[in-house]
Formats: structure tokens, sequence, C-alpha cells
């Protein structure tokens, strides 16, 4: 079994991850975009030219599944990519988990990227999945970018500055940009405050990975031998991961236990 993810960079980790968990014995192809990126300044047809390329990139290497691992892409591309190469390669968008946090009941924020917050693509979210909820919009400004490039003062930076503009009874934080997901402990020591319950962070990747595997009829196996390869390709050429992935577990995890084609 083959599954690929695409991204600009390597926002894609927490989703390669979460599938390496259920399915160590999988094929990755993971298809980034370091010529294009980064994709979120584009404009909605720019980006979908780029995500378009990225994800015939990552097609011709024949995958069971296509993983969108960007929630900017898939506001965009989603749409297209799905009417290109869907019903033989399924595409699994990645969108925020605004639903399991409404159902957590209380008040809770959504990180996200400036262009995201406030936007009609969120804000529908919000209106369809968490209605009569009390929500925050936290726009993280320089945030996915300082993780992209594991730039640990900017990272520190950027989430201080977020989680001062969240609110004090703010129980649940939705991490709105999976770069986010890869820090998400320093966000949670950001944001707890003194005497309150533990916080707790609500990602995509583990839904992400586990739709993907339903979209094409296979059952999560995280004790199977991993022997899965993973293959990265770097606006279409063959290559590695970027330094910057071996700067969190995620992608520390994947350099310890796949070999690379």
């Amino acid at each position: 079994m083959k599954i690929a993810l695409m991204d600009s960079g390597i926002g894609l980790l927490a989703a390669t991850a979460a599938v390496r968990r259920l399915r160590p014995d999988a094929d990755l192809v993971l298809s980034l975009d370091p010529d294009g990126m980064p994709w979120g300044p584009r404009t909605p047809e720019d980006l979908t030219g780029r995500a378009v390329a990225v994800a015939e990139a990552a097609a011709a290497h024949d995958p069971a599944a296509l993983i969108i691992g960007c929630n900017t892409a898939t506001v965009h591309a989603l749409p297209t990519l799905r009417a290109l190469l869907e019903p033989g390669l399924p595409v699994v968008g990645t969108v925020p988990a605004i639903k399991p946090a409404a159902a957590g009941g209380g008040h809770f924020a959504i990180w996200a990227t400036p262009a995201t917050t406030g936007s009609p693509y969120q804000r529908g979210l919000i209106r369809d999945h968490a209605t009569g909820a009390t929500v925050t919009e936290v726009p993280c400004h320089g945030l996915a970018e300082a993780v992209e490039h594991a730039d640990a003062a900017a990272i520190d930076a950027a989430v201080a500055a977020a989680a001062a503009l969240t609110p004090d009874d703010v129980g649940t934080v939705v991490l709105g940009c999976t770069h986010y997901e890869l820090v998400a402990e320093r966000i949670r020591a950001a944001v707890q405050r003194p005497g309150r319950p533990p916080l707790v962070l609500h990602g995509s990747a583990d839904a992400v990975a586990a739709q993907a595997l339903r979209r094409i009829g296979e059952l999560p196996a995280p004790d199977a031998a991993p022997g899965g390869t993973l293959t990265v390709l770097l606006s279409g050429r063959p290559g590695e991961l970027p330094a910057a992935a071996a700067e969190y577990a995620e992608g520390r995890s994947l350099r310890a236990v796949t070999p690379a084609r």
C-alpha cells in the first residue's frame, strides 16, 4: 500500500507521522514545493496551479490515496484536485477540527494563519459546526514560517503573541494550520493558565490519516512490521526531507525508521 501526501513545505509531517503510526508498513510519497513556497501569499489561482503540479508529481508514483497536508491548499485547491484525480485517486483534504472542539463545550479558540482567520471559509466552518459556541479566532502572525524554518526564537515569539490574543477562559485550541501541530507542546505551555483545567488541543493529522485509510478500504494496523519506504519529491524532483524536518519529532521518526528511496 502506498499513500502520498503533499504540501508546500514540512507542514505535512504531522499527517505523515499519523499515517506511519496507523500503518508502519505503508510506502509513503511526500511531495513538497520548495520552488513555490510559501503558498499562503499566492492568489488562489496561482496556489491551485502549484498544488496541481505537486499533486501530479505524487500521482505519477501510483499511490492509493493523496492527502493534502495543508489547510490553505485544501481551501483553494481541493475541488480542482478532486476533479482532476478522482475517482482513480482519492484525495483527502485537511480541515480544522472545529466540530470536535465545539462538541467539547466551553470557550475555544482557533489559531490559524492571518489569511485564514476571519475568512469566509473559516467563518463557514464555525457557522456549520459551532453554532451557539463561544469562539475566538486568533491570527498567528509568522508562526507557520517560523516552524517551516525551525527558527526557535521566531517560533517562541509568534506563539507568545498569539497566546496574548487568546482569552484566559479558553479551554480548547484548534490548531488551524498543519505546521502548528509540530509545535503543539509549545502552544500548550504558552496558553495553559494557572489553576485552569488542562488545555485541550485539536489537530487534524490523526483524523486525516484515518480518513485516507477509510477512503481506500484499509484498516489501521499499528503493529504491522515497519517496512514502509519513503519517497521525497521536491517540486517534482527526487530529493530528501528538508534539514528543518529533523528539528521535530515527526521528522526524526521518519528518518529513523524509513529508508529513503
